[in-house]
């Protein structure tokens, strides 16, 4: 029987940041992405307790969001670019560090952050199973979850496609649900012109 899920990665073949138009496309991430920033704080209600890990950073927005709320950050992605401007703007902070790495295979400890969010990045990611293994792998028990994505029609070609329709969304909940969190939800949030998915959920607790 053929599995028709749909595609939740379906940019994973994507080169990637790089060299001048890396740099002007991070750039415009620095600008553009702090609205969206601001809103994974609130929806995941980080605090000073909390240590968050941002899987697929770009130019660090989320991850100083993160820290202004009084939380440890490390802020994870391929691109040494993205890096670059990360640091770059953020300048010296005590709570915040930077790492390169994916989803597959994140440099955090076990069990090394009570949240783990990834921000209109999961459609670029190489093996979603193996990401949401890696989530549960680094969260604490009743670490949280939150995952947003642009939300896009079906159909869409370009730039346009990158995000997910509602049946992406929803096939990526279910992902989460295999994988064993639990309290998964989908929503939507209006950003701009447009409007977000939201799939949150947690680990459970260890008996």
């Amino acid at each position: 029987m053929t599995d028709s899920s749909p595609v939740v990665n379906h940019h994973a073949d994507h080169a990637g940041f790089a060299g001048v138009t890396g740099l002007v496309t991070a750039l415009g991430m620095l600008i553009m992405g702090r609205n969206c920033a601001r809103l994974a704080a609130e929806l995941a209600s980080v605090s000073a307790a909390d240590r968050v890990v941002d899987i697929g950073c770009g130019p660090g927005n989320a991850v100083r969001a993160a820290a202004r709320r009084g939380a440890s950050a490390v802020g994870v992605d391929p691109s040494p670019v993205m890096l670059r401007l990360a640091r770059t703007a953020t300048r010296d902070h005590p709570n915040v560090s930077w790492a390169p790495g994916g989803a597959e295979a994140l440099p955090v400890s076990d069990e090394g952050a009570t949240v783990a969010w990834s921000l209109k990045t999961v459609h670029h990611w190489q093996d979603v199973t193996a990401g949401l293994a890696e989530l549960r792998r680094v969260l604490t028990p009743s670490g949280r979850l939150l995952v947003m994505e642009r939300r896009v029609q079906p159909g869409a070609k370009g730039l346009a496609s990158h995000g997910w329709t509602e049946r992406q969304a929803e096939s990526f909940a279910a992902q989460c649900e295999a994988a064993g969190f639990e309290g998964v939800r989908i929503d939507q949030r209006p950003v701009g012109r447009g409007a977000l998915w939201v799939v949150r959920g947690y680990k459970a607790s260890q008996s």
